[in-house]
C-alpha cells in the first residue's frame, strides 16, 4: 500500500493542472484497487477539505459530496474510517470546519467528554464547549 498526499487527491478531483492531474488520475485509476488501495490519512482529508474551500472556493455541500465519494471509493484506504465518516456527516450538517469535527471525534474516542474551543461556529455542535472566562 502507498499513501498519497493532499496534492495528489486535489489534482485527481479538481483536474486543474493538465500534467499533474493526468499523473494523479493514472495513479488512482490504474494503480489503485480494493486489493491494493491508496492510503489517505485523516490529515490529508483535513487538508483536502481546506484546499477545496480556501483555494478553490467550493461550497460546503459540494465539499461534503466530494468527501463522501472519497470515503466510499474502494481504491482508497482511510485509517479511522469511522471517524472520517462521522466528521463528514458533522461537517455536512454543522457549522464547523471538517478538521474541527475530526478533532472532536478523536477526542471523544479517547475519552474526552467535550472539546473546549474558542471557535464559535464549532461550538454549535454538542461535541464542543465554547471556552470563556466565565466557564473556567
Amino acid at each position: 500500500m502507498r499513501g498519497i498526499d493532499t496534492n495528489i487527491l486535489v489534482r485527481f478531483v479538481v483536474q486543474d493542472d493538465k500534467r499533474q492531474s493526468a499523473i494523479a488520475t493514472t495513479l488512482i485509476e490504474k494503480r489503485c484497487s480494493s486489493a491494493e488501495p491508496a492510503l489517505i490519512s485523516l490529515v490529508v482529508l483535513c487538508e483536502f477539505v481546506w484546499v477545496l474551500s480556501a483555494a478553490y472556493k467550493y461550497q460546503r455541500r459540494d465539499i461534503a459530496a466530494v468527501l463522501k465519494q472519497v470515503l466510499v471509493t474502494e481504491c482508497f484506504h482511510i485509517p479511522k474510517h469511522d471517524i472520517a465518516w462521522g466528521a463528514m456527516l458533522d461537517y455536512s450538517f454543522g457549522q464547523g470546519d471538517y478538521a474541527d469535527y475530526i478533532i472532536a471525534r478523536i477526542n471523544e474516542m479517547n475519552g474526552a467528554e467535550t472539546t473546549l474551543t474558542f471557535d464559535k461556529r464549532a461550538s454549535h455542535d454538542k461535541r464542543f464547549t465554547l471556552l470563556s472566562e466565565q466557564s473556567l
